[in-house]
């Protein structure tokens, strides 16, 4: 009976504990599913490993797949990987409270908590009706996305309207929640210079990525700039920054490319570049061009947009835009010799600094670590080894053709990273933790030499 008692303290000690057991809990479920042989193109199921591998990319919304999701696929599966996506996409903890709302009408004080861990909000008494207006935006701008789709499927390429409804409402719900996830062989390369197909998806895309808390505010204080809060300014400027960037970078690189940009006309180029230069990396695995025949240039490019990701409580991956802001801020402030942190005429506390650096530091032993195990156990170079373990650990999806033919190890490697990814590596280090540790005691100062 007391171990039971203390089995069930430590159960619930910290709400990330749950979030995570949480995502494990339907990526078990959708691993099940998959296994089916209903869930599969011809005779027998799939393997444990590959429904354990599509599971796990869709519920942590990456996109990286090892068999080809139309024809392997049945309408059953696709169906299952949609849901494991939307649920993904909403946090596991802000469905399950949504659920509570509508069958309570209340939240406990436990369930407000495991909410908050997920989305990020700050106050007990506002999770409530984020948690609703999460689900409210997600589905209005996830219909909008797909009427657009559906339109231009069955008007612009004669698809039947039952099956243009189906391909218009599977790639926004994978746009918005930067999934990646496509019902054609070769993603979206057909596509590449069809605006009305590229920039909804684009637009679902940066949505989803700007994170909850910047669209809400935005509703109620769209004209009134001087008033957002500090996160929000942070990531506007920055969501800016890195797609312009990452789109004139790509453009530029590619722009002679035979195998990608060359063939396309100006108009076709720009709209490629900024599609899978700007957009995609941040972090949704739609591809219009084909990643493997890219310059390892535009893959370094790449790497460094995937692993910085969106923004923090939105269906992005990544170590977040917020937290590379908050380390450029720490270092021009270092540079400039001032004793205080400050962005946008506020100052940052020691400990968002801390925060900052430590998502930062575990995410690159994450991504390096892995790296060499992909480099010492198989024959894949050092760019293509590295741009797939970014695109695993950010939950971006994109791929240089490599990821169907690893071994079992490594696909195994890859699932790992995409869970520790999609829920952060402070949320997966407190989940583990079974107790925090408060120190009674300060140790005399003394400073090492740094440099």
């Amino acid at each position: 009976m007391v171990a039971g008692l203390g089995w069930r303290r430590l159960r619930f000690r910290h709400p990330a504990q749950v979030v995570v057991a949480g995502f494990a809990a339907a990526i078990a479920v959708g691993t099940a599913l998959l296994t089916l042989p209903i869930a599969r193109e011809g005779p027998g199921g799939a393997s444990v490993m590959e429904a354990l591998f599509t599971a796990t990319s869709a519920v942590c919304v990456t996109g990286l797949v090892v068999v080809d999701t139309p024809s392997y696929w049945t309408g059953f599966g696709e169906g299952v990987i949609l849901a494991l996506i939307q649920v993904g996409g909403f946090g596991i903890m802000t469905f399950a409270s949504l659920l509570v709302v509508l069958v309570s009408r209340r939240l406990g004080l436990r369930a407000r908590l495991t909410a908050a861990a997920e989305t990020k909000t700050l106050g007990l008494g506002e999770v409530r009706s984020v948690v609703a207006g999460v689900v409210k935006f997600s589905l209005v701008l996830e219909a909008v996305t797909a009427t657009m789709l559906t339109l231009r499927f069955a008007l612009g390429y004669d698809e039947p309207w039952p099956r243009a409804v189906w391909l218009g409402v599977f790639h926004a719900v994978s746009a918005f929640n930067n999934a990646g996830f496509a019902l054609y062989t070769d993603n979206l390369m057909d596509f590449v210079a069809d605006p009305w197909i590229c920039l909804p998806i684009a637009f679902a895309v940066v949505a989803g990525g700007l994170g909850f808390p910047v669209l809400f505010e935005l509703r109620r204080r769209l004209r009134r700039p001087r008033a957002w809060s500090l996160h929000t300014k942070i990531v506007l400027w920055a969501t800016g920054i890195f797609l312009a960037g990452g789109t004139v970078l790509i453009t530029a690189i590619e722009w002679s490319n035979p195998a990608t940009l060359g063939p396309l006309d100006t108009p076709g180029k720009l709209l490629a570049g900024f599609f899978q230069g700007g957009v995609m990396p941040r972090t949704a695995g739609f591809n219009s061009l084909d990643i493997g025949r890219m310059d390892p240039a535009s893959w370094l490019v790449m790497d460094v947009l995937m692993f910085v990701g969106g923004a923090s409580a939105g269906t992005a991956g990544g170590i977040k835009i917020t937290t590379f802001a908050v380390l450029f801020f720490v270092i021009y402030a270092e540079v400039r010799g001032e004793g205080a942190v400050n962005i946008f005429n506020r100052r940052l506390t020691g400990d968002v600094q801390r925060q900052a650096l430590t998502v930062v530091l575990l995410s690159v032993a994450a991504v390096v670590g892995s790296t060499v195990v992909f480099m010492v156990f198989t024959d894949i170079n050092l760019g293509r080894s590295l741009f797939e373990v970014t695109s695993a650990f950010a939950t971006v999806g994109l791929s240089t053709g490599i990821t169907a033919d690893l071994p079992v190890p490594e696909q195994i490697l890859l699932t790992a990273l995409m869970f520790i990814g999609r829920l952060g590596p402070i949320t997966v280090a407190s989940a583990l933790a079974l107790r925090p540790r408060a120190r009674l005691y300060d140790l005399p100062e003394e400073r090492p030499v740094i440099g």
